[in-house]
């Protein structure tokens, strides 16, 4: 059986990696006040960052429409999609609606909530990208890919928590006394795809360890798996903490990627994601 790939823009692979696994990505929209850009190759991502810290007024996303998800499973083979957490973006729901479209039509799809963003959708893709590979079926790739969601774990840092507060993901007061002290709270999922606060830190070196110890706190194995870090212009602390894991676990393989439009606006210059 022949199997596509669908991705949303939240999933930030390279142009590399997208085409070395054959992913279509499927672009979000951003918008600083009242103007849109689309998060695709187009995006001239150090000019959009520049122009998100002038602006003064909202900042938001919107997801693709449900057509551009139907048009994309469209065809003779299986579908699969991987979507932002449901619950931080109605890209999941889009792609419902695209695949009852595309249904219709005598198309076959599957859409995974990965419950997650960023660098938790890169590692579903490549988890999904070898199941296929291996030659599972259809059921065994859906049992398989949904059992690891449920046990997956994402975390992030953000160096500035100004969309944050624009969004009202965090309260206006909170985000200004962390500013101000120089706390950088270690954010993440709590399992069902919300934001929730772990911990905090102060300074580099305390970031990295405290993001090390969410690995042994999990209780996880790390032999033989996988874990992604995505980041928004920081690439030394993503090394840093990479090399600090080669360290502590057994990790067979630790990928490094820029996170592109969509996360970059929600992480903010020099935020860092990593999943599990």
């Amino acid at each position: 059986m022949k199997y596509k790939i669908i991705a949303d823009s939240c999933c930030d692979l390279t142009t590399e990696l997208r085409e070395e696994m054959k992913i279509t990505t499927i672009p979000l929209n951003m918008t600083l006040g009242e103007k849109c850009f689309i998060d695709d190759e187009t995006l001239d991502l150090p000019q959009f960052m520049e122009e998100m810290k002038a602006c003064t007024t909202k900042i938001g996303s919107a997801s693709p429409s449900p057509m551009l998800y139907k048009e994309a499973f469209q065809g003779e083979h299986t579908s699969f999609a991987i979507t932002i957490s449901s619950n931080l973006s109605s890209s999941y729901s889009s792609a419902l609606v695209g695949k009852d479209m595309a249904e219709e039509e005598g198309a076959d799809v599957h859409v995974f909530d990965s419950k997650s963003a960023s660098a938790g959708q890169i590692l579903l893709a490549l988890k999904l990208r070898k199941l296929i590979d291996e030659g599972y079926h259809k059921g065994e790739i859906i049992s398989s890919l949904e059992s690891f969601i449920t046990k997956m774990k994402t975390y992030f840092v953000l160096e500035n928590l100004d969309n944050l507060v624009k969004n009202g993901r965090m309260n206006k007061i909170t985000g200004k006394i962390l500013s101000f002290l120089h706390i950088r709270p270690i954010l993440g999922s709590d399992g069902d795809g919300n934001i929730a606060l772990f911990t905090q830190a102060r300074g580099q070196n305390q970031i990295i360890e405290k993001l090390a110890d969410t690995i042994e706190k999990s209780g996880r194995a790390t032999e033989g798996e996988s874990i992604v870090i995505t980041h928004c212009n920081n690439p030394g602390l993503a090394e840093k903490l990479m090399n600090a894991l080669k360290n502590r676990y057994q990790f067979k393989d630790i990928l490094i990627v820029s996170t592109r439009g969509i996360s970059s606006m929600y992480a903010n210059d020099k935020g860092i994601i990593m999943a599990f």
